[in-house]
């Protein structure tokens, strides 16, 4: 357990410091991430909650953070005022385009690593949570 904690924190040290300089955080990255993905269909903010990799994240307070820097647009369904459709801006698919560099700075944490063996981490993770 405390290999794992101390992994995570290493982890997520070496993203703060990724993220350093740039307009988002850590979590605002993965909801424009998830966005990007699913573009140009709109998502629901339930959707997004489901593919988040922070699930403690407050998903709601994010959209309007992000949507305050007009990097999404969020707008409520014409069939019901509650639920909203947010779609991710070309301002957003441009600031992902500037920080695509992270996510082959992150796979570097991991090239001592074989893919037999990250494939085996995989796994092993999966079943610690009980997939």
């Amino acid at each position: 357990m405390v290999n794992l904690i101390y992994t995570t924190n290493w982890i997520n040290a070496k993203h703060d410091i990724l993220f350093r300089g740039s307009q988002i955080t850590i979590q605002q990255y993965n909801v424009l991430r998830i966005l990007r993905g699913q573009y140009p269909n709109p998502c629901s903010i339930k959707l997004i909650k489901e593919r988040m990799l922070d699930r403690m994240s407050d998903a709601s307070r994010i959209v309007d953070k992000l949507n305050a820097k007009e990097l999404i647009k969020r707008t409520e369904t014409q069939t019901d005022r509650r639920f909203v459709d947010v779609v991710i801006t070309d301002k957003g698919l441009e600031l992902l385009q500037s920080l695509d560099y992270i996510d082959e700075t992150s796979e570097q944490l991991f090239k001592s690593l074989s893919i037999k063996e990250i494939n085996s981490l995989n796994d092993l993770l999966d079943k610690l949570r009980d997939k």
